[in-house]
Protein backbone atom coordinates (compact mmCIF):
# COMPACT_ATOMS: atom_id res chain seq x y z
CA UNK A 1 0.00 0.00 0.00
CA UNK A 2 1.10 3.22 -1.40
CA UNK A 3 1.98 5.84 1.45
CA UNK A 4 0.28 9.19 1.23
CA UNK A 5 3.08 11.81 1.13
CA UNK A 6 3.43 14.27 4.14
CA UNK A 7 2.41 17.84 3.11
CA UNK A 8 4.76 19.44 6.36
CA UNK A 9 7.49 20.88 5.66
CA UNK A 10 10.51 18.11 6.35
CA UNK A 11 14.05 18.00 6.37
CA UNK A 12 14.03 15.05 3.60
CA UNK A 13 12.35 15.45 0.46
CA UNK A 14 11.87 11.91 -0.08
CA UNK A 15 8.50 10.19 1.02
CA UNK A 16 9.12 8.75 4.07
CA UNK A 17 9.32 5.49 5.36
CA UNK A 18 7.17 5.74 8.39
CA UNK A 19 4.58 8.89 7.25
CA UNK A 20 3.29 11.62 10.08
CA UNK A 21 -0.49 10.35 8.79
CA UNK A 22 -2.41 8.09 6.22
CA UNK A 23 -5.69 9.07 5.48
CA UNK A 24 -8.44 6.96 3.49
CA UNK A 25 -6.28 4.81 1.19
CA UNK A 26 -4.88 3.03 4.15
CA UNK A 27 -8.59 1.03 4.52
CA UNK A 28 -9.77 -0.45 0.87
CA UNK A 29 -13.15 -1.14 2.84
CA UNK A 30 -13.66 2.63 3.87
CA UNK A 31 -12.71 3.62 0.77
CA UNK A 32 -15.31 1.96 -0.98
CA UNK A 33 -18.17 2.83 1.28
CA UNK A 34 -16.80 6.55 0.62
CA UNK A 35 -16.81 6.46 -3.11
CA UNK A 36 -20.51 4.57 -2.35
CA UNK A 37 -21.29 8.10 -0.74
CA UNK A 38 -19.58 10.13 -3.60
CA UNK A 39 -21.65 8.26 -6.05
CA UNK A 40 -24.95 9.00 -3.98
CA UNK A 41 -24.36 12.60 -4.19
CA UNK A 42 -23.30 12.59 -7.67
CA UNK A 43 -26.51 10.59 -8.55
CA UNK A 44 -28.87 13.09 -7.39
CA UNK A 45 -26.61 16.01 -8.34
CA UNK A 46 -27.69 17.94 -5.26
CA UNK A 47 -24.22 19.55 -4.39
CA UNK A 48 -25.09 22.63 -2.28
CA UNK A 49 -26.74 21.55 1.39
CA UNK A 50 -29.88 19.24 0.68
CA UNK A 51 -30.61 16.14 2.56
CA UNK A 52 -26.86 15.03 2.86
CA UNK A 53 -25.97 18.13 4.79
CA UNK A 54 -28.84 18.09 7.12
CA UNK A 55 -28.12 13.97 7.82
CA UNK A 56 -24.94 15.49 9.00
CA UNK A 57 -25.67 17.61 10.98
CA UNK A 58 -28.52 15.87 13.05
CA UNK A 59 -25.49 12.92 13.62
CA UNK A 60 -22.57 15.56 14.69
CA UNK A 61 -25.26 17.39 17.09
CA UNK A 62 -26.47 14.13 18.27
CA UNK A 63 -23.05 12.84 18.44
CA UNK A 64 -21.75 16.21 20.06
CA UNK A 65 -24.57 16.24 22.19
CA UNK A 66 -26.02 19.63 21.81
CA UNK A 67 -29.02 20.56 19.98
CA UNK A 68 -27.66 21.79 17.18
CA UNK A 69 -25.08 21.53 14.61
CA UNK A 70 -24.18 24.08 11.47
CA UNK A 71 -21.80 22.82 8.37
CA UNK A 72 -19.63 25.05 7.28
CA UNK A 73 -17.14 25.72 4.61
CA UNK A 74 -14.02 25.92 6.86
CA UNK A 75 -12.95 25.57 10.92
CA UNK A 76 -12.07 28.75 10.21
CA UNK A 77 -15.69 29.98 9.00
CA UNK A 78 -16.94 28.25 11.77
CA UNK A 79 -15.07 30.50 13.93
CA UNK A 80 -15.44 34.10 11.92
CA UNK A 81 -19.52 32.87 11.49
CA UNK A 82 -20.12 32.56 15.44
CA UNK A 83 -18.13 35.53 15.87
CA UNK A 84 -20.12 37.57 13.69
CA UNK A 85 -23.72 35.99 14.96
CA UNK A 86 -22.51 37.21 18.17
CA UNK A 87 -22.47 40.67 16.57
CA UNK A 88 -18.58 40.55 18.11
CA UNK A 89 -16.13 42.90 15.61
CA UNK A 90 -14.53 46.88 15.59
CA UNK A 91 -13.55 47.84 19.13
CA UNK A 92 -14.07 44.47 20.76
CA UNK A 93 -10.84 42.50 22.16
CA UNK A 94 -11.09 38.31 22.04
CA UNK A 95 -8.62 36.40 24.25
CA UNK A 96 -6.63 34.06 21.79
CA UNK A 97 -3.64 31.22 22.84
CA UNK A 98 -0.65 32.50 21.21
CA UNK A 99 0.30 28.63 20.96
CA UNK A 100 -1.99 27.58 17.86
CA UNK A 101 -2.93 27.27 14.46
CA UNK A 102 -3.01 31.26 12.96
CA UNK A 103 -6.79 30.72 12.47
CA UNK A 104 -8.07 31.18 15.86
CA UNK A 105 -6.47 34.52 15.52
CA UNK A 106 -7.19 35.35 12.15
CA UNK A 107 -11.04 34.65 12.52
CA UNK A 108 -10.86 37.66 15.04
CA UNK A 109 -8.91 39.84 12.97
CA UNK A 110 -11.28 39.09 9.68
CA UNK A 111 -14.47 40.40 12.29
CA UNK A 112 -12.75 43.44 12.67
CA UNK A 113 -12.36 42.60 16.31
CA UNK A 114 -8.61 42.58 17.51
CA UNK A 115 -7.24 39.08 18.96
CA UNK A 116 -5.29 39.50 22.47
CA UNK A 117 -2.76 36.81 22.48
CA UNK A 118 -2.39 35.60 25.51
CA UNK A 119 0.19 32.69 27.14
CA UNK A 120 -0.28 29.04 28.03
CA UNK A 121 0.21 26.47 30.53
CA UNK A 122 3.94 24.74 30.20
CA UNK A 123 2.88 21.98 30.85
CA UNK A 124 0.05 21.29 29.16
CA UNK A 125 0.55 24.30 26.12
CA UNK A 126 -2.79 25.26 27.01
CA UNK A 127 -4.57 27.97 28.24
CA UNK A 128 -5.96 28.80 31.80
CA UNK A 129 -8.21 30.51 33.96
CA UNK A 130 -5.36 32.30 35.49
CA UNK A 131 -4.10 33.57 31.61
CA UNK A 132 -7.43 34.68 31.06
CA UNK A 133 -8.12 36.35 33.74
CA UNK A 134 -4.56 38.64 33.96
CA UNK A 135 -5.52 39.29 29.87
CA UNK A 136 -9.22 40.49 30.72
CA UNK A 137 -9.49 44.37 29.79
CA UNK A 138 -12.64 46.69 29.05
CA UNK A 139 -12.79 46.04 26.06
CA UNK A 140 -13.16 42.25 26.62
CA UNK A 141 -15.95 40.56 24.60
CA UNK A 142 -15.05 36.70 24.29
CA UNK A 143 -12.21 34.29 24.98
CA UNK A 144 -11.33 30.86 22.61
CA UNK A 145 -10.43 28.25 24.26
CA UNK A 146 -8.08 26.26 22.27
CA UNK A 147 -8.13 22.03 22.75
CA UNK A 148 -4.64 21.75 21.07
CA UNK A 149 -3.48 18.55 19.78
CA UNK A 150 -6.58 16.72 20.63
CA UNK A 151 -6.00 17.63 24.44
CA UNK A 152 -8.95 19.22 26.84
CA UNK A 153 -8.47 22.48 28.68
CA UNK A 154 -9.58 22.77 31.75
CA UNK A 155 -12.39 24.64 30.97
CA UNK A 156 -15.09 25.23 33.98
CA UNK A 157 -12.65 27.72 35.67
CA UNK A 158 -13.44 29.54 32.09
CA UNK A 159 -16.67 29.19 31.87
CA UNK A 160 -17.10 30.51 35.50
CA UNK A 161 -14.97 33.06 35.50
CA UNK A 162 -16.39 33.97 31.41
CA UNK A 163 -19.69 34.08 33.40
CA UNK A 164 -18.91 36.51 36.28
CA UNK A 165 -17.24 38.97 33.20
CA UNK A 166 -20.60 38.67 31.08
CA UNK A 167 -18.11 36.99 28.45
CA UNK A 168 -18.62 34.68 25.47
CA UNK A 169 -16.52 31.53 25.33
CA UNK A 170 -15.93 30.44 21.46
CA UNK A 171 -14.22 26.60 22.28
CA UNK A 172 -11.80 26.30 19.29
CA UNK A 173 -12.30 22.09 19.05
CA UNK A 174 -10.91 21.95 15.53
CA UNK A 175 -8.26 19.54 16.92
CA UNK A 176 -10.53 17.87 19.81
CA UNK A 177 -12.88 15.41 17.65
CA UNK A 178 -15.12 13.44 20.40
CA UNK A 179 -12.77 14.41 23.16
CA UNK A 180 -14.94 14.09 26.38
CA UNK A 181 -14.36 16.88 29.30
CA UNK A 182 -16.21 15.80 32.28
CA UNK A 183 -18.31 13.42 30.17
CA UNK A 184 -19.02 15.85 27.73
CA UNK A 185 -18.02 16.28 24.35
CA UNK A 186 -14.80 18.92 23.61
CA UNK A 187 -17.12 21.87 21.98
CA UNK A 188 -20.32 21.45 23.66
CA UNK A 189 -19.59 23.14 26.78
CA UNK A 190 -18.84 27.00 25.77
CA UNK A 191 -21.64 29.40 23.74
CA UNK A 192 -20.84 27.70 20.54
CA UNK A 193 -18.10 24.82 19.15
CA UNK A 194 -15.92 25.37 16.00
CA UNK A 195 -15.00 22.15 13.83
CA UNK A 196 -12.75 21.69 11.34
CA UNK A 197 -12.71 18.64 9.37
CA UNK A 198 -9.69 19.13 7.09
CA UNK A 199 -8.61 15.93 5.95
CA UNK A 200 -6.11 15.36 8.35
CA UNK A 201 -8.34 15.84 10.84
CA UNK A 202 -9.18 12.69 13.78
CA UNK A 203 -12.74 12.82 11.04
CA UNK A 204 -12.16 14.22 7.99
CA UNK A 205 -13.49 15.35 4.70
CA UNK A 206 -11.89 15.04 1.50
CA UNK A 207 -11.52 18.99 1.12
CA UNK A 208 -11.92 21.61 2.82
CA UNK A 209 -15.33 21.53 5.77
CA UNK A 210 -16.35 22.94 9.06
CA UNK A 211 -19.05 23.13 11.71
CA UNK A 212 -20.50 25.28 14.30
CA UNK A 213 -22.17 23.17 17.59
CA UNK A 214 -24.02 24.44 20.38
CA UNK A 215 -26.89 24.62 22.22
CA UNK A 216 -28.53 28.13 21.20
CA UNK A 217 -31.02 28.19 18.95
CA UNK A 218 -30.95 32.00 18.44
CA UNK A 219 -27.25 31.26 17.39
CA UNK A 220 -27.25 28.13 15.40
CA UNK A 221 -30.00 30.06 13.45
CA UNK A 222 -27.80 33.43 13.01
CA UNK A 223 -24.77 31.44 11.67
CA UNK A 224 -27.04 29.16 9.10
CA UNK A 225 -28.39 33.00 8.05
CA UNK A 226 -24.49 33.65 7.38
CA UNK A 227 -23.57 30.90 6.09
CA UNK A 228 -25.46 31.26 3.03
CA UNK A 229 -26.07 34.98 2.11
CA UNK A 230 -28.77 35.77 4.90
CA UNK A 231 -30.83 33.60 2.81
CA UNK A 232 -33.70 32.13 4.96
CA UNK A 233 -36.10 31.73 2.27
CA UNK A 234 -34.64 31.89 -1.66
CA UNK A 235 -33.93 35.39 -2.44
CA UNK A 236 -34.90 37.06 1.05
CA UNK A 237 -31.75 38.22 2.89
CA UNK A 238 -32.39 38.77 6.22
CA UNK A 239 -28.47 39.33 7.02
CA UNK A 240 -25.64 40.33 5.04
CA UNK A 241 -23.74 37.33 4.86
CA UNK A 242 -21.27 34.94 2.56
CA UNK A 243 -20.87 32.06 0.89
CA UNK A 244 -19.62 29.66 4.18
CA UNK A 245 -21.51 26.07 3.09
CA UNK A 246 -20.37 22.32 3.45
CA UNK A 247 -20.67 20.89 0.38
CA UNK A 248 -23.25 17.87 -0.06
CA UNK A 249 -19.70 15.66 -1.00
CA UNK A 250 -18.21 16.28 2.09
CA UNK A 251 -21.52 15.55 4.43
CA UNK A 252 -21.66 12.38 2.60
CA UNK A 253 -17.86 11.36 3.36
CA UNK A 254 -18.07 12.63 6.84
CA UNK A 255 -21.16 10.44 7.95
CA UNK A 256 -19.29 7.26 6.95
CA UNK A 257 -16.60 8.21 8.70
CA UNK A 258 -18.23 9.45 11.43
CA UNK A 259 -19.30 6.14 12.52
CA UNK A 260 -15.50 5.28 12.97
CA UNK A 261 -14.51 8.15 14.92
CA UNK A 262 -14.96 6.83 18.62
CA UNK A 263 -12.86 3.43 17.35
CA UNK A 264 -10.46 5.33 15.35
CA UNK A 265 -9.87 7.81 18.77
CA UNK A 266 -9.72 4.74 20.95
CA UNK A 267 -6.33 3.61 18.95
CA UNK A 268 -5.12 6.82 18.72
CA UNK A 269 -5.23 6.83 23.08
CA UNK A 270 -3.81 2.97 22.87
CA UNK A 271 -0.97 3.89 20.38
CA UNK A 272 -0.03 7.58 22.54
CA UNK A 273 0.27 5.49 25.47
CA UNK A 274 2.43 2.86 24.12
CA UNK A 275 4.72 5.58 22.74
CA UNK A 276 4.43 7.53 25.68
CA UNK A 277 6.02 4.12 27.61
CA UNK A 278 8.60 3.40 24.64
CA UNK A 279 9.34 7.03 24.89
CA UNK A 280 9.61 7.73 28.46
CA UNK A 281 13.72 7.20 28.69
CA UNK A 282 14.68 8.73 26.40
CA UNK A 283 15.53 12.47 25.83
CA UNK A 284 12.23 13.72 24.28
CA UNK A 285 9.67 15.21 26.90
CA UNK A 286 6.56 13.37 26.27
CA UNK A 287 2.85 14.22 26.61
CA UNK A 288 1.72 14.51 30.41
CA UNK A 289 -1.45 12.79 30.17
CA UNK A 290 -4.68 14.94 30.72
CA UNK A 291 -6.14 15.91 34.18
CA UNK A 292 -8.82 14.78 35.94
CA UNK A 293 -11.95 14.63 34.07
CA UNK A 294 -10.36 15.60 30.32
CA UNK A 295 -9.21 13.57 27.79
CA UNK A 296 -6.65 13.30 24.83
CA UNK A 297 -7.76 12.08 21.18
CA UNK A 298 -3.87 12.36 19.97
CA UNK A 299 -4.72 14.60 16.69
CA UNK A 300 -1.05 15.27 17.22
CA UNK A 301 1.44 13.33 19.61
CA UNK A 302 3.85 15.97 20.48
CA UNK A 303 7.30 15.63 22.56
CA UNK A 304 9.71 18.65 23.17
CA UNK A 305 13.53 18.41 22.90
CA UNK A 306 15.72 20.78 23.95
CA UNK A 307 17.82 19.92 20.36
CA UNK A 308 14.14 19.69 18.21
CA UNK A 309 15.93 20.05 14.65
CA UNK A 310 18.84 17.92 15.22
CA UNK A 311 16.45 15.28 16.29
CA UNK A 312 14.65 16.22 13.51
CA UNK A 313 17.00 15.62 10.89
CA UNK A 314 17.87 12.60 12.57
CA UNK A 315 14.29 11.22 12.26
CA UNK A 316 14.44 12.09 8.45
CA UNK A 317 17.29 9.89 7.96
CA UNK A 318 15.82 7.38 9.61
CA UNK A 319 12.83 7.27 6.95
CA UNK A 320 10.74 8.57 9.85
CA UNK A 321 8.48 11.73 9.11
CA UNK A 322 7.76 15.02 11.93
CA UNK A 323 6.17 18.57 11.82
CA UNK A 324 6.76 21.45 13.64
CA UNK A 325 2.90 22.15 15.26
CA UNK A 326 3.31 25.27 15.29
CA UNK A 327 7.26 26.92 14.28
CA UNK A 328 6.43 30.20 15.40
CA UNK A 329 3.85 31.35 17.77
CA UNK A 330 0.84 33.86 16.20
CA UNK A 331 2.08 36.77 18.14
CA UNK A 332 5.50 36.77 16.50
CA UNK A 333 4.26 35.86 12.98
CA UNK A 334 4.34 38.94 10.39
CA UNK A 335 0.83 39.06 9.84
CA UNK A 336 0.54 39.98 13.59
CA UNK A 337 4.01 41.94 13.32
CA UNK A 338 6.40 39.95 14.57
CA UNK A 339 5.32 40.06 17.91
CA UNK A 340 6.30 43.80 19.12
CA UNK A 341 3.27 43.36 21.05
CA UNK A 342 5.54 41.70 24.02
CA UNK A 343 6.83 38.20 25.20
CA UNK A 344 4.92 35.29 25.84
CA UNK A 345 7.74 33.22 27.03
CA UNK A 346 6.14 30.00 27.43
CA UNK A 347 4.78 30.30 23.47
CA UNK A 348 8.03 30.82 22.42
CA UNK A 349 9.71 28.22 24.32
CA UNK A 350 7.58 25.77 23.24
CA UNK A 351 8.05 27.02 19.54
CA UNK A 352 11.68 26.26 19.88
CA UNK A 353 11.35 22.49 21.74
CA UNK A 354 7.97 20.92 20.50
CA UNK A 355 8.03 18.43 17.38
CA UNK A 356 5.10 16.16 16.01
CA UNK A 357 5.79 12.40 15.80
CA UNK A 358 4.10 9.88 13.68
CA UNK A 359 0.30 9.35 15.03
CA UNK A 360 -2.84 7.64 13.20
CA UNK A 361 -4.79 4.90 13.82
CA UNK A 362 -3.12 2.74 11.45
CA UNK A 363 0.07 3.20 12.78
CA UNK A 364 1.59 -0.40 12.68
CA UNK A 365 3.65 -1.80 16.05
CA UNK A 366 6.60 -2.00 13.87
CA UNK A 367 6.54 1.63 12.90
CA UNK A 368 5.73 2.75 16.80
CA UNK A 369 8.85 0.61 17.61
CA UNK A 370 10.95 2.03 14.95
CA UNK A 371 10.05 5.43 16.13
CA UNK A 372 11.10 4.83 19.26
CA UNK A 373 14.13 3.11 18.86
CA UNK A 374 15.24 5.57 16.35
CA UNK A 375 14.53 8.54 19.11
CA UNK A 376 16.49 6.72 21.59
CA UNK A 377 19.24 6.16 19.30
CA UNK A 378 19.49 10.32 19.63
CA UNK A 379 22.45 12.13 20.97
CA UNK A 380 21.51 15.88 21.54
CA UNK A 381 23.94 18.20 21.14
CA UNK A 382 25.44 20.02 24.55
CA UNK A 383 25.04 22.80 22.37
CA UNK A 384 21.75 22.49 21.87
CA UNK A 385 20.95 21.30 25.84
CA UNK A 386 22.45 24.83 27.04
CA UNK A 387 20.02 26.70 25.05
CA UNK A 388 17.17 24.62 25.57
CA UNK A 389 17.60 25.29 29.14
CA UNK A 390 17.79 28.82 28.60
Amino acid sequence: MSHVPVREDRPSSAVPEVPLIRLDDADPALMEELLDAVRRVATTASFTLGAEVAAFEREWAAYCGVAHAVGVSSGTDALVLVLRALEIGPGDEVLVPANSFIATGEAVSLVGATPRFIDVDRRTALITAAHVEAAIGRRTRCVIPVHLYGRTVELEPILALARARGLAVIEDACQAHGALLNGRRAGSLGDAGCFSFYPAKNLGAWGDAGAVVTGDAHLAKRVRLLRAHGEGVRYQHELIGTTARLDALQAAILRVKLRRLEAWNDVRRRIAGDLREALRLTDVAVPPPAGAGGDHVFHQFVVESHDRDRLRAHLAAAGIASAIHYPVPIHRTRAYDGGTGGSLPEAERLAGRILSLPMHPYMSDGELRRVAETVDRFQPSEQGERDGNH
